[in-house]
């Protein structure tokens, strides 16, 4: 089947030929006469199938009868992220170019202005994503009653995201007799109960079991330590002599500092991640689509549809918490037929999320190199076993003492009759030591030096100088008489308070 069988016009046609296209992928070859034909339409296709190509084709035939009105597009595309509704106008820009069609694209971190200018002249296609087109409807710069086709794209992502409430919403303030297309991955309980309330009759195409990873690329799942995932990375590069590949990690830190670790080791890497301004995430992906970079370094943000041709490998640095994000990530080489290479790394502490993983795709991962990257991965060995390997010094190990009972029990030689030994009194006495010196009792001990008697205080001379001390000036205390036990008579039996023997004096 061609393109031409599909029922296109001659001028797109064209432009899909000058692309360098010639047959449509099953996703396309299923939608495209429904979507002609004016009907509503669920797609399930795993990503990397053409499935954008599969509502902007017959979209641009559509829309080229008629005119836009200003501040009401004619059809409106959603998309969850900024990056894939760029390339949704890239590809209406490609494919429509013997068509005159305007187009604006309304996304967060560009111009508000700018987009509101477009919005007024008209336009026949508008690319949102839901919160700059809620902001914009809140403030009366757009109206969508005159909007006869929507496309929900990459509607599980949306779901994962938190859009669901804001599309049912949007869903709202649109015709009711309008065309309605959802293209999905998955078809969560959700995203089923959301075409059954907004799309009326929908045909349902299916190009693959949900959650089924392209079949041509080749997935490996490395077991690694945690502290030597960075080293592996190196050496798989290096190793897999990697043309063009992507690098995802879970968090945007993670992303920052392998790019530079990359960078230092001499790769030509780029990064992508949330922090990044919108113009500076356009720009590294042309550079990596150019050629400038080979690695781009990038968090899930860049995930889901990103399409670039030519990536040969993809490496999940961090396992993806999300098993559908492993099968978008994943589908970043493959792409159009061609072939690809993933390696996931997984520690330990991933076991449960390469599980979810080889659940939801039905398939058994093999493992890279299971014997040496399974031992780094493997956690500490028992003491048993670390000491079979490499005894401590001095130290027998663990074989020779732990001996076996049945040893014991059997000994090689009988021991000697207890009437053959020798008797304790024909042994040798140890040598007797010599016995301490008898101390001299305490009485016959010699009397210490008396020391001379102190000089009376009286007789002693007396000071020239003023003495800052008042103890002089009392007077000295009397012996204190021992006390003997008084019978208990319930009186005071201790000292005499010194207020009560104190005496009054008159002058």
């Amino acid at each position: 089947m061609t393109f031409a069988d599909l029922g296109l016009s001659d001028q797109l046609l064209k432009a899909i030929g000058e692309s360098g296209y010639t047959e449509p992928t099953p996703i396309q070859a299923s939608a495209i006469p429904s979507v002609l034909m004016m009907k509503d339409l669920v797609a399930i296709a795993q990503t990397g199938t053409g499935k954008t190509a599969a509502f902007v084709l017959p979209m641009i035939d559509i829309l080229g009868e008629g005119r836009s009105r200003a501040r009401m597009p004619r059809s409106l595309i959603l998309e969850p992220t900024r990056e894939l509704a760029a390339q949704v106008a890239e590809n209406f820009e490609k494919y429509g170019k013997y068509h005159k069609l305007s187009m604006a694209l309304l996304i967060g971190g560009v111009s508000m202005g700018d987009q509101q200018k477009a919005l007024e002249k008209g336009v026949d296609v508008l690319i949102a994503t839901p919160g700059r087109l809620m902001d914009l409807f809140q403030r009366g710069k757009i109206l969508l009653t005159g909007c006869d086709l929507l496309v929900i794209d990459e509607a599980d992502r949306m779901l994962d995201m938190g859009f669901i409430p804001d599309i049912e919403e949007i869903c709202t303030k649109l015709p009711k007799s309008r065309q309605t297309l959802l293209f999905s991955a998955t078809m969560p309980p959700p995203i089923k109960k959301l075409a059954d309330k907004f799309l009326n009759n929908p045909k349902t195409i299916e190009v693959a079991r949900p959650a089924t990873a392209n079949v041509n690329i080749t997935q490996w799942v490395v077991p690694v330590s945690a502290a030597k995932k960075r080293d592996k990375l190196v050496s798989l590069l290096r190793a897999e002599q990697v043309k063009t590949g992507i690098i995802f990690s879970n968090r945007k830190t993670t992303v920052r500092d392998l790019n530079k670790a990359l960078q230092r080791a001499g790769f030509a890497s780029g990064e992508i991640h949330g922090d990044m301004e919108q113009s500076q995430r356009i720009a590294e992906l042309e550079r990596f689509k150019k050629g400038d970079i080979n690695l781009l370094v990038a968090s899930d943000v860049a995930a889901r549809g990103i399409d670039i041709k030519g990536v040969s490998h993809v490496f999940n640095y961090d396992a993806p918490w999300h098993p559908d994000d492993y099968i978008h990530r994943i589908g970043r080489t493959g792409r159009a037929g061609a072939t690809g290479i993933a390696f996931t790394f997984i520690t330990p502490d991933d076991a449960e999320n390469i599980q979810n993983i080889e659940k939801l795709t039905g398939l058994k991962i093999e493992r890279y190199g299971a014997g040496d990257e399974a031992a780094d991965a493997a956690p500490a060995a028992s003491p048993e076993a670390r000491e079979e390997r490499a005894p401590r010094r001095g130290r027998k190990p663990a074989s020779a003492r732990a001996a076996p009972t049945e040893a014991k029990a059997a000994p090689t030689e009988e021991p000697a009759p207890r009437e053959a030994r020798q008797p304790r009194e024909a042994r040798p006495a140890r040598e007797e030591r010599p016995a301490r010196e008898e101390r001299p009792a305490r009485d016959e001990r010699p009397a210490r030096e008396e020391r001379p008697a102190r000089t009376p205080r009286d007789s002693r001379p007396a000071r020239t100088e003023p003495r800052n001390d008042r103890r002089d000036e009392r007077p000295a205390r009397e012996p204190r008489a021992p006390q003997q036990d008084a019978p208990d008579d319930g009186g005071w039996n201790g000292p005499m308070p010194s207020f009560l023997s104190a005496k009054l004096t008159v002058d």
